[in-house]
């Protein structure tokens, strides 16, 4: 009879859906934090692999159309959303942002992956009622349907006194040198998912 391996040592998948700040907008090849990650993963020993299907530019929507091919192709064990940006500098009604959110979440729930919501927050030129707003979606998304969450992607980055020198001159991707901070605000919430 044959040898099935158990299910622990099988690679896990992480499967990222993200925008400009996960598809290394503006930087060398292979110095983001995705990047970064699978680097630390092959360090750490974790048998994963890391599939980066982030779109500089994308919205919740382009995600929420994206997700289902994705999942089918790639099979993940973990996804990654870090979507949500976009939708706040377009404009986007948050209720629109939120369901879309919540619809990739449960996608990804359905076939069996593990489920990490990345949050953003928007600068406070916005308005402090739609930053708190926006800030919440990704807690009640992440709430509702027992979602891992990482609150701020960019911790450590734009709440810096210097924050302006962690930033490409456009002001809101960051720099390659913030991504290994990146990386270390999403890790522990990362390796306890594929644990």
């Amino acid at each position: 009879m044959a040898q099935t391996r158990p299910a622990a040592q099988r690679p896990s998948t992480i499967l990222v859906v993200g925008d400009s700040l996960s598809a290394e907008y503006g930087l060398k090849r292979g110095s983001g934090w995705v990047a970064l990650l699978e680097q630390r993963l092959g360090q750490e020993k974790i048998p994963a692999q890391v599939v980066n299907a982030s779109i500089s530019g994308d919205t919740t929507s382009g995600g929420r159309s994206r997700l289902p091919g994705l999942l089918a192709q790639h099979k993940p064990t973990l996804v990654i959303i870090e979507l949500g940006g976009n939708d706040a500098l377009r404009g986007l009604p948050l209720t629109m942002t939120q369901d879309n959110m919540q619809a990739m979440t449960q996608a990804a729930q359905a076939i069996g992956a593990k489920v990490l919501l990345v949050g953003m927050q928007v600068p406070p030129n916005y308005g402090q009622d739609y930053a708190d707003k926006f800030a919440a979606t990704f807690a009640t998304v992440a709430k509702a349907n027992k979602a891992a969450l990482v609150p701020f992607m960019l911790k450590g980055v734009a709440d810096r006194p210097d924050s302006a020198t962690w930033f490409q001159s456009d002001r809101i991707h960051p720099t390659q040198a913030a991504h290994p901070i990146i990386l270390d605000n999403l890790w522990p919430t990362v390796k306890k998912l594929i644990a």
